[in-house]
């Protein structure tokens, strides 16, 4: 079994947390140490959404993700950037929206850590 400390900040109350660990590591990088992405139930009103919606969801993929959420789950997490203990999501758009039209209070995340110059490339 690993052992690994999550930091969160002080704003964030208390809520649970289920992890899994990939032992083959994780593909993409990760800034400021650790050993890859990390994947994390966590409150979906923590996550940030910067990006201004370009285009609408297809409503009918949400609808399909809403039905298959209820029955088996989410079975691929939205990826997450976490700078300085914020959640960012800029992915994930439909699976996010079937969370949030289920009333359902945590997503599971893929969170990779990083610094503010790498939010600051995902904003441009």
């Amino acid at each position: 079994m690993a052992n690994f400390v999550l930091q969160v900040p002080n704003t964030l109350k208390s809520f649970t947390l289920f992890a899994s660990y990939n032992p083959n590591g994780g593909s993409g990088s990760s800034s400021g140490g650790g050993g890859g992405p990390v994947i994390l139930e966590i409150p979906i009103d923590k996550i940030r959404r910067p990006l201004m919606r370009t285009r609408a969801n297809d409503p009918n993929k949400v609808k399909e993700l809403m039905d298959s959420i209820k029955e088996i789950g989410l079975q691929v997490p939205i990826d997450v950037l976490e700078v300085d203990g914020v959640f960012y999501g800029f992915s994930g758009c439909h699976r996010y929206e079937a969370h949030q039209r289920l009333g359902l209070p945590t997503i599971r995340c893929k969170i990779r850590r990083g610094t503010k110059e790498t939010l600051r490339h995902h904003l441009r």
